[in-house]
Formats: C-alpha cells, sequence, structure tokens
C-alpha cells in the first residue's frame, strides 16, 4: 500500500468530505489497487462484465456504443479527475456489458473489485451508504443525459458538461465532445464561439 500511499490519501480526503469516517475507510485499506492505462486501453469491454469501481486520480476515460450497422460510435457519459468510473450498468447488475470504457489520455486510477465492495457493505454501514450512492449517481447520470436530449438545447448540455468536466478539451478531439452532445462538428464550434461572445 505504501507504494500508492498519496492516491490512497486523496481517495480518503474524497470520501471523508462525503461523511465516511477514517476508521470505516481503512477497512478498505487492502482492497484498493493503483492501475495505470494508457490512451486507448480499455478499463471494460463490450460483452464483459465490469467487476471493479475505479476512482480516476487523474486522466479521462467516456464510455460509449458502436452502431452495429454504420460503425458509428456515440459516446455517453466522460469520467475525469476524482469521479468514480464503471460501466455502471453492467457493474451494478453484475451482467454483460453493452458498451465500451476506455481511457482517452493516459489516466491513473485506484480500483477495488465488487467482491471486496461487498465484503465491505457487510461490514459497515458506512460502506453500505457507499454503495448506495455510487448507484444513486449511476441513476442520476442517465437521467440527466436523457433528460438532456429530450428538454435542453446543446448549448445547454455543453454548459453543463463544462461545469462537470472543465478540463476536458485540453485532453479530448472536438469530435467526441459533440458525439457526446449529439450534435455535428460544425455545430459545436458554433456554440463555443458564442460561449466566448458572452
Amino acid at each position: 500500500m505504501s507504494e500508492n500511499k498519496t492516491e490512497i490519501e486523496l481517495l480518503r480526503t474524497i470520501l471523508g468530505s462525503a461523511g465516511m469516517k477514517p476508521e470505516a475507510f481503512d477497512l478498505s485499506l487492502p482492497y484498493w489497487k493503483l492501475k495505470q492505462y494508457k490512451k486507448g486501453e480499455f478499463y471494460n469491454e463490450y460483452k464483459n462484465v465490469c467487476k471493479h469501481l475505479g476512482f480516476v486520480i487523474s486522466g479521462v476515460f467516456r464510455i460509449y456504443r458502436v452502431n452495429n450497422d454504420t460503425g458509428e460510435e456515440k459516446n455517453m457519459l466522460f469520467f475525469t479527475d476524482h469521479q468514480f468510473v464503471a460501466s455502471y450498468k453492467s457493474f451494478l447488475a453484475q451482467t454483460a456489458c453493452d458498451y465500451y470504457t476506455e481511457a482517452m489520455v493516459d489516466s491513473l486510477i485506484l480500483y477495488i473489485h465488487i467482491d471486496h465492495l461487498n465484503e465491505l457493505y457487510g461490514q459497515s454501514h458506512q460502506w453500505e451508504r457507499f454503495g448506495r450512492i455510487v448507484a444513486e449517481t449511476a441513476f442520476h447520470e442517465v437521467m440527466v443525459n436523457t433528460e438532456g436530449f429530450l428538454f435542453k438545447t446543446p448549448e445547454d448540455r455543453y454548459r453543463e458538461m463544462m461545469e462537470k468536466h472543465p478540463n476536458i478539451f485540453n485532453a479530448v478531439p472536438l469530435y467526441h465532445i459533440a458525439s457526446y452532445l449529439g450534435i455535428q462538428g460544425p455545430s459545436l464550434s458554433r456554440i463555443r464561439k458564442r460561449m466566448v461572445g458572452k
């Protein structure tokens, strides 16, 4: 554990600010592992069951689906620094995944296996609460995305994305952001110009 002490302390601070007591967090210390992902490496692949919950120390991941007929990729979610990453549907249900989760830049994460999380849930109400928050966060993300496409303008979705992932333009090609927003590249350029003008 000493080799990733700094990363563990960062995670302890983040979870502590969400209400987790130090003694509860200490229960998890034997389980967290540090992993470096190269750009283009998969966190979880299509049809695999997602067995790990990751905490992004640094980097960017995306969840995307591929249209079987056209081969077109559609970005669904991004995960950036200090956010938890998982193929949530697969992770929570422990079923095969319908999409890919990929590192978009060289990235560093701490991750924990689902079996160890389940052990922690049985040992601690605080970890049980953490598991509930993970599930609620996944549901919230999906609902926000769905409502965004149904009721919000691309400009509103762009603004929300910038609040959540402020440094993403430094790391991700614009066509990936356009895909996430459900628009074409030229439309994204126009939105960016309008936002700069405000």
